[in-house]
């Protein structure tokens, strides 16, 4: 008998216990990434909500002509043309808040990972040069002393900056306009806070504006004792600029978790000296990709049972649940 539940679109994989949780509801259609999707009329038909990680078009969209919601598994939902979306009454949800503290931990131990060398200094000992060599070197920079700016100061981002309070370091932020009764200093432009700070974390989305706005310009103004952290996107980072910058003491170090090509990252950072590496992991535990599964079938599950959504992405034509 053919199964006249509501359908759910998968494009390609998904967390498990999103599949899990959603086919003892609704029926799961499953079906690979490409340029179009492969399925046939009576199908597209029937599915009414997507279920995906990673990107979703307006090509994607208009093949299924009565979907009704789109449940991102992830925070950044940039891959998802919600624009379009929008314009065809198509709520797009997304999964903040669950992932703020994992990223901002990430943050932190990235940032103490750079400055110190901690997983330089581990090799060391495994290697055994410890007993056969002597010492691991005194790494070149400290967490004392340090001026911060952290470029975005959204959820995560004040996240991390709460986090850096305890190591006694100078605070501030540039965002698109100050926010009120924070004790952080504001600056107006991202060139002015890399000019007064010595440590630069990017907490930013993808956007037209954000497109390599870590250029050579900002790494020069951040100083051959200056630090950058991404755990934003790729996508706000010049990489031949920072490789540079990096390269001849421009810049005194980085670490990256996110890369502008992903899963590819430049060779050239692998043979970097002061440079800490990390493969996109800062929301990467169980207890957090679970309780980002659950919210992408929470949104799922709450709008066809009553037409509405927890965590809707800002241009979507939805408020928030009450």
């Amino acid at each position: 008998m053919p199964d006249n539940r509501i359908a759910i679109l998968v494009p390609g994989k998904i967390h498990p216990r999103v599949l899990e949780t959603l086919k003892g509801r609704f029926d799961i259609v499953s079906v690979e990434r490409g340029e179009s999707p492969k399925v046939d009329a009576e199908t597209a038909t029937r599915v009414r909500g997507v279920a995906v990680a990673g990107g979703f078009n307006a090509i994607w969209m208009d093949a299924f002509p009565n979907i009704e919601v789109i449940a991102n598994f992830g925070v950044g939902y940039d891959g998802i043309d919600v624009r379009h979306a929008a314009s065809k009454g198509i709520v797009v949800t997304n999964t903040p808040d669950v992932l703020n503290d994992e990223v901002a931990d990430t943050a932190i131990a990235l940032l103490l990972n750079t400055l110190r060398q901690f997983p330089s200094a581990e090799t060391w000992l495994r290697e055994g040069r410890w007993a056969g060599q002597g010492p691991f070197p005194l790494s070149p920079f400290s967490m004392r002393g340090r001026r911060v700016g952290i470029y975005g100061l959204g959820r995560i981002g004040l996240e991390i900056a709460r986090r850096l309070e305890p190591f006694k370091v100078k605070i501030g932020y540039h965002t698109r306009s100050p926010r009120d009764s924070l004790p952080y200093d504001y600056y107006p432009t991202l060139k002015e806070m890399a000019q007064s700070v010595d440590t630069l974390i990017s907490i930013v989305p993808k956007t037209p504006e954000t497109h390599k706005v870590i250029d050579a310009e900002i790494l020069s103004a951040l100083g051959p004792q200056g630090v950058f952290i991404n755990v934003g996107r790729g996508w706000s980072v010049d990489d031949d600029a920072l490789i540079a910058a990096l390269r001849n003491g421009t810049l005194g170090a980085a670490g990256l978790d996110v890369f502008y090509d992903e899963p590819h990252v430049p060779a050239a950072y692998l043979s970097l000296p002061n440079v800490s590496l990390l493969p996109h992991v800062a929301s990467a535990s169980v207890p957090t990709r679970n309780a980002m599964a659950d919210l992408v079938t929470e949104n799922i599950i709450a709008w066809f049972a009553n037409g509405n959504v927890p965590t809707p992405v800002p241009e979507t034509p939805v408020k928030a649940k009450g």
